[in-house]
Order: structure tokens, then sequence, then C-alpha cells
């Protein structure tokens, strides 16, 4: 792998033209060809980001999101949802427990008394 931040841009954009071309020649949803030139893009941004990074010090403001497989989604829900009650069973208060909303109303009434002077 080249360290040259130039090379990884060069590829970086190279990356992003097979993407447009394989997404125009689609032929299905789930079209090989456009799910390994996204795949490209994002190596290609890995890549340009450390070459970026090892000559200059110096980042991108970009940020490649992994895709997560919908499958995946139902389990990791499950586990928030215990996590959150065990939570719950080591500090038994909500946020909504601390605030009362109905102490700020005479608040909220003198405020707008307040206001208008």
């Amino acid at each position: 792998m080249s360290n040259d931040p130039r090379a990884a841009l060069q590829a970086l954009v190279s990356a992003f033209e097979e993407h447009l071309v394989a997404a125009s020649n689609r032929r299905s949803d789930d079209d090989p060809a456009v799910d390994g030139a996204y795949i490209a893009i994002a190596d290609a941004f890995d890549a340009y980001e450390e070459a970026l990074y090892d000559a200059y010090d110096e980042v991108t403001p970009l940020t490649v999101f992994a895709e997560e497989d919908d499958s995946d989604d139902d389990s990791d829900d499950d586990e928030d949802d215990e996590d959150d009650e065990e939570l719950l069973e080591d500090n038994e208060m909500l946020d909504e427990d601390l605030v009362d909303e109905e102490d700020y109303e005479d608040l909220d009434d003198t405020d707008g008394a307040r206001s208008g002077r």
C-alpha cells in the first residue's frame, strides 16, 4: 500500500467513478457490482485517510459507516433492553422521575408576568 496521499486520493476518486458506473448499470437491488464498488469506496477512503494522517497528521471530516445486517438489529435491540433493565435495577429512577413538570407550571405563569414589564 502506498502512503502517498495524492495516489490514495486518486484511488478514492477512481473508486467513486467505478461506483457511479456500477450504479448506472445496476441490474437489480442486490447487484454485486454495486456492492463491490461500495466496498471499494470504503476501502479507498480508509487508505486515503491513513495516508493523509501519516503524511500530514491530518484527517477528513468524513466517517465510513459499516453496513449492519438487519437480522443483527433485532438481537442488538434485545440486548439493549436487557442492559436497560439491569441499569434500572441498579438505579431505579428514570430521568422522567427526576423532574415533575407540574412543579414548573407555576414558574411559567410567574415568568410570563415578569416578562410583561
